[in-house]
């Protein structure tokens, strides 16, 4: 009699809970692999570094495309592209994300203007050409761009500066008179005979240019 009832038990077919759990088990198993696998093709798993310098370049792309700094869609406030990077110096847009020259300021010194000195003898100077009647008669002002003292030397020897302005029209010829820079071939020789007698009684010139205010030949 007792085996037959643990035959009858053996036959009993499996219960359906072992089933359920087994196919749970292979549903969950599925599952941590799709998400394993996802997690891994977005780089999850990547290190820190990696993460980071994707993130920084990602941002620097965009501020790139946005042109920060610029003015719309052309050149930025630096000279910059606003679509590409900013200007090379040569009209060519760099590289984005690349660093590119920045102009160099002039200095101070660089960007100094002088100011300027004139200082007209009061009376005309006249001279007889070489070898003609003609008479050469002009006037001129001075031009310095150094401080007073240049001005109260001119003043000073007025008379000797005047003398060597005199043996320079007096050794022109007439057919120079007719030469296109003539005039400023003589007021270069004028400056140079007054700045040597200048150096002769002061150790400086200061002269640098000579204008005439009057200018005839007759």
């Amino acid at each position: 009699m007792a085996e037959e009832v643990v035959e009858a038990e053996e036959s009993k077919p499996k219960s359906p809970i072992l089933m359920i759990i087994v196919a749970g088990v292979v549903l969950l198993v599925l599952l941590v692999a799709a998400v394993g696998g996802t997690l891994f093709a977005t780089g999850f798993f990547d290190s820190k570094d990696k993460k980071a310098a994707a993130a920084a370049l990602a941002t620097l792309e965009a501020a790139n495309k946005d042109g920060k700094g610029g003015e719309g869609e052309g050149k930025d406030a630096k000279g910059g592209d606003a679509k590409g990077g900013k200007d090379d110096g040569q009209g060519k847009p760099a590289a984005a994300g690349a660093s590119a020259p920045k102009p160099v300021a002039k200095t101070a010194a660089e960007m100094q203007r002088f100011e300027y000195r004139y200082h007209e003898m009061e009376k005309d100077m006249v001279a007889n050409l070489t070898g003609s009647k003609k008479i050469m008669q002009i006037k001129v002002a001075l031009m310095t761009r150094y401080d007073d003292r240049v001005i109260a030397n001119i003043k000073k020897h007025e008379f000797a500066l005047r003398s060597v302005a005199l043996d320079v029209m007096r050794q022109t010829k007439p057919e120079e008179i007719d030469q296109p820079d003539f005039r400023k071939r003589l007021a270069e020789k004028i400056r140079d005979e007054m700045n040597t007698t200048l150096q002769k009684f002061e150790d400086f010139g200061g002269i640098e240019e000579i204008h005439f205010t009057n200018f005839i030949v007759q």
